[in-house]
């Protein structure tokens, strides 16, 4: 296990992509976020407080659960876990900015769209992602990204959260899940 993104890193790569949200938009009037449950839905909320911070307004923030728009929901998914998505706002019309933690094959982004649209037709969906690992099976690809990184197709990054920090971990794919390295307190790695 390697780290890609600690959370130093995240955190200067989550303002930089809050600014380009509020430069490309000219503001926040229209926007609002939306993660991906699970790993985008924290993301979400970082960036929501991120361009209240820059625009001194945050746009509403939602989440979104995918998995009865899997493509593979019949086969892949004997006992589906559903949870619940959240979008207490209109889309219509709406700039949405879809929010996941990893971008690999793509699929997970076309169902998520499925999945807003089925709230209403935005105006405009853009797409972030903490880290772009490549690998991609279909044409989508994020506005906003914070790491990108081509990977092998044995490994996957783990996006984790230890004491309230993201870290963003390389791993072997038949590993057991990540965890974040420890660090002696009031020391700081930079991986970016």
């Amino acid at each position: 296990m390697e780290a890609l993104l600690d959370p130093a890193a995240i955190r200067r790569g989550l303002q930089r992509v809050a600014l380009q949200i509020a430069e490309r938009g000219r503001g926040v009037e229209d926007l609002a976020l939306v993660g991906i449950r699970r790993g985008g839905e924290p993301l979400a909320k970082r960036l929501a407080a991120l361009l209240l911070e820059i625009e001194g307004h945050a746009p509403p923030v939602g989440a979104v659960d995918i998995t009865l728009y899997r493509d593979d929901a019949a086969t892949a998914l004997p006992n589906p876990r559903i949870g619940p998505s959240h979008i207490n706002f209109p889309v219509e019309g709406r700039r949405i900015v879809l929010i996941d933690d990893v971008v690999y094959t793509g699929r997970t982004i076309r169902a998520a769209l499925d999945a807003v649209l089925d709230y209403g037709r935005p105006r405009r969906i853009e797409l972030v992602a903490l880290v772009d690992r490549g690998g991609r099976e279909l044409p989508i690809h994020p506005d906003y990204v914070v790491r990108a990184v081509e990977l092998a197709p044995d490994q996957r990054v783990d996006v984790v959260e230890r004491a309230g920090e993201l870290w963003a971990l390389v791993a072997a794919a038949g590993e057991p899940a990540s965890e974040p390295p420890s660090r002696p307190e009031g020391t700081q790695t930079s991986a970016s």
